[in-house]
């Protein structure tokens, strides 16, 4: 009788820390593939953040844009520092890049403006550079 019951109360305490264990892959494994599935639409990377907005004053055309022009709308958005260059993929619609990979895209006709911000994510960037995780991959130099 005694061995029995020895036997029921392990088989009870591994059940239940194999249970746990599991539990957790389980958990793991439904997370990553929540991520894997949609891994078109997150970026563990960045956060992009879009702000959509109407340019009051008239705004001219290709030939009469330039860059003083284009300063003065990135002004309101505390961007001016940031500018880089900008061209028109369209005869009405002018983009602006910016450094860090920020873009303005405005409709020289109607006014109308969409900026771009894209921001590093401190911790999941680091955590995910291709350079970090090929530095923990390669053997270490022996001197």
């Amino acid at each position: 009788m005694k061995w029995s019951s020895n036997i029921r109360k392990w088989s009870r305490l591994i059940h239940r820390d194999l249970s746990f264990f599991f539990s957790g892959m389980v958990l793991i494994y439904a997370i990553s593939g929540i991520v894997m599935n949609h891994r078109d639409t997150i970026n563990p990377n960045f956060s992009i953040t879009r702000k959509e907005y109407k340019i009051a004053e008239k705004l001219p055309d290709k030939a009469g844009m330039n860059k003083e022009k284009v300063l003065t709308l990135l002004e309101p958005l505390g961007e001016s520092g940031n500018y880089t260059k900008y061209y028109f993929p369209k005869t009405d619609v002018m983009k602006v890049f910016l450094k860090g990979g920020s873009n303005l895209l405005v409709n020289v006709k109607t006014g109308e403006a969409v900026y771009e911000s894209v921001t590093l994510l401190p911790l999941t960037s680091r955590i995910l550079s291709p350079s970090l995780l090929l530095s923990l991959l390669s053997p270490a130099s022996s001197c």
